[in-house]
């Protein structure tokens, strides 16, 4: 069954009303037709059986049919802060976090990144970012579309990550894995978690120092250096096979 997400607000007395990109995809690209059924996420825990009714310009109506408390989040909200990679990869990381559960991705610069954006490349990045999380959150079925902030730099990344409630931070010269399995293990369901993780070539000495300054955990993920793409996505099966409910 196809997976859509409205907002609350576009659920009103039995229906709810399908605007924006979604119409056209609904007719022409899927060319579903009146009587046929989807699932739709509001963005706040719910999910709805719905069956499509009224094709109008640039709207569509659909029947709720079916309500349903979502169960697909885990009960901490985890936030990527990715150092941006070369190519494609942040693409293939924001999916993969997506499907793992991550609530917000914030990509952010740092020493060793190669990769240059203006402000005009830096909001064309972050549109096709964005879209590439909600058909991820469509596909894994998750009940909200995980946000790709804008890029920031590893000091405003820091700033941000001093709300959280815990933040966690690989780093390939770390030892001692008794370290990170302690501090998994007595994360709280329900607490904020920030995960960092560098792009290509990892953190410089001075940028730890500086996690260790701003309050964040320095910690291994064992003996073998793992690539950015892999980093987080190894952080984040971690902390969903903790925290799943």
């Amino acid at each position: 069954m196809y997976h859509f997400f409205v907002t609350p607000d576009q659920v009103k007395e039995g229906y709810i009303f399908i605007i924006g990109s979604d119409v056209n995809h609904i007719k022409n690209v899927l060319r579903m037709k009146p009587g046929e059924k989807i699932e739709i996420s509001d963005g706040n825990n719910r999910k709805y059986i719905c069956r499509l009714e009224q094709f109008r310009q640039g709207e569509i109506a659909a029947a709720i049919e079916e309500e349903q408390i979502s169960d697909t989040e885990l009960s901490s909200k985890i936030y990527l802060f990715q150092g941006v990679p070369k190519s494609d990869k942040m693409e293939f990381i924001i999916q993969k976090a997506v499907e793992l559960g991550v609530y917000k991705v914030i990509p952010m610069m740092t020493k060793r990144t190669v990769v240059k954006l203006d402000e005009k490349k830096a909001m064309k990045k972050a549109e096709r970012w964005n879209s590439i999380s909600e058909s991820a959150a469509k596909q894994s079925g998750r009940s909200v579309i995980p946000e790709v902030a804008s890029v920031v730099t590893l000091k405003e990344a820091f700033k941000i990550a001093g709300e959280l409630d815990i933040c966690l931070f690989p780093y390939e010269l770390a030892e001692g894995m008794e370290k990170t399995r302690t501090l998994i293990s007595a994360i709280e369901k329900g607490k904020s978690i920030g995960i960092f993780i560098g792009p290509e070539g990892g953190f410089e000495k001075e940028e730890v120092e500086e996690a260790l300054d701003s309050g964040a955990e320095v910690i291994t993920l064992g003996k073998r250096i793992l690539r950015t793409e892999t980093a987080g996505l190894a952080m984040l099966s971690i902390l969903m096979y903790h925290l799943e409910g």
